[in-house]
């Protein structure tokens, strides 16, 4: 299961009703994770389906040291019922399923009747062995983010949206279970609507209004309301300018953020026939889009309209986008047309850690190339054409995102580095 993210695909508060939250004066402060009182972050998912097909659990961030390079997990997804409701989308996954001791972060096998088992209890046992870390329960993604509308239509469906989801992973009232059983595993909470104001997954398709522009706003300020300044209140922001137009009061929005991530991927993928860049820091010379998309494109379009560069969060993919049956051309298949190239999980998405394998697998005919300009990399064998970050990708964002002054990097998902965790160790180490 993957995440295709979009379908290319003076505090300004003034202007809201006297009802909503107003920021403190010290809103844009904090102390975040291992790196002390700093403005740059290094925040990673962990997809709650990982367990399965994968088997990534959280241990797997020890041993490969990524946990001590985050400041911030976020824990993805929750899902919303019609009514906007927070609801668990797997509670096998989320609270039920017993570790073994080799799985486990503490070392100790789950006991038969304990209260509390699954990815939740392993995340409670990573804050105790890194309590400075973060984490966060993230809403929605593509395929949840259906019934957000709903939740943000009213005052009343606002409110009762927000108590229902900070009952459930703030204070840990999980269905079946005692009260308060998960109390303490989550931080705050990560907002992943994809997208107020225009549609992202259209099977089925989310629900649109024209109003969820000004509704997602004040979602935001009954967040506030309810958790306060203290907690982590977060969202994931799409890359394309007119979701950002469509969806976003930017200055507003970015009032009540504690901060802000941008889709740095995705720009282009199988669903496009050309073989194109799908995380390009900048638009490659040539590009035969009619639209073009790039880290840069979105990073200016957010900031351009008000957002905070210490607040703004650039994403970095730790997996690749593929095509199959794309002829050499002039620039060692790209812009190449094809169809999507056959992988593990799904046709045309590979996870970092099997393409770097592809590069060593005997008789493979794949090389590396690279746009130093453009900022991207691609794997090509004169047939099947793989765009990906690298450690050198990386490294190359993370002085990007130095350069620019942003408020750090944010990595779709954990899951897709290597056991060593080389992609991490690279971006983390070229961060300031």
């Amino acid at each position: 299961m993957s995440r295709r993210r979009w379908g290319v695909a003076a505090l300004a508060v003034g202007a809201l009703s006297a009802s909503l939250a107003v920021a403190p004066a010290n809103a844009d402060v904090e102390t975040n994770g291992h790196h002390g009182y700093s403005k740059t972050r290094t925040v990673g998912y962990f997809i709650q389906w990982g367990v399965y097909d994968r088997n990534f659990r959280v241990k797997n961030l020890v041993d490969s040291g990524a946990a001590a390079r985050l400041t911030h997990l976020n824990y993805a997804f929750g899902f919303l019922d019609e009514a906007g409701k927070c609801v668990s989308a797997d509670p096998w996954a989320d609270w039920q399923m017993p570790h073994t001791a080799e799985q486990s972060v503490n070392g100790k096998a789950d006991e038969a009747g304990q209260v509390l088992a699954g990815n939740l209890n392993q995340l409670k046992q990573l804050k105790a062995k890194y309590p400075k870390l973060r984490i966060n329960i993230s809403l929605g993604g593509w395929t949840g983010s259906r019934y957000f509308s709903n939740a943000a239509l009213t005052p009343e469906s606002r409110a009762a949206h927000v108590k229902s989801c900070t009952d459930m992973w703030i204070k840990g009232d999980l269905p079946g279970l005692p009260e308060g059983a998960a109390k303490g595993v989550f931080d705050g909470i990560d907002l992943d609507w994809e997208w107020p104001g225009s549609n992202g997954n259209m099977a089925p398709p989310n629900v649109v209004r024209p109003e969820d522009k000004q509704n997602f706003t004040k979602l935001l300020a009954e967040y506030r309301r309810q958790m306060g300044w203290n907690r982590d209140l977060t969202a994931f922001l799409p890359a394309d300018p007119k979701q950002v137009d469509a969806g976003f009061e930017v200055r507003k929005v970015f009032c009540y953020l504690t901060f802000g991530t941008l889709q740095g991927y995705d720009y282009h993928g199988a669903w496009d026939a050309p073989a194109n860049q799908q995380s390009a820091l900048r638009v490659p010379k040539g590009d035969p889009s009619e639209f073009e998309f790039s880290s840069e494109v979105t990073v200016n379009a957010w900031l351009s309209r008000g957002a905070p560069r210490s607040k703004a969060v650039l994403g970095v993919p730790f997996y690749g986008r593929g095509w199959d049956g794309v002829a050499p051309g002039t620039r060692n298949g790209l812009f190449g047309t094809g169809v999507p190239a056959p992988a593990k999980y799904e046709a045309g998405y590979e996870d970092f850690h099997r393409i770097k394998a592809k590069l060593s697998e005997p008789g493979s005919a794949y090389k590396i190339y690279r746009d130093g300009k453009a900022g991207f990399a691609w794997i090509y064998d004169g047939k099947t054409w793989w765009t990906y970050d690298d450690a050198t990708e990386m490294k190359r964002k993370a002085r990007y995102i130095n350069d620019r002054r942003l408020g750090g990097a944010m990595i779709w998902s954990l899951d897709g580095d290597t056991p060593q965790g080389e992609l991490i160790k690279a971006l983390d180490g070229a961060l300031k």
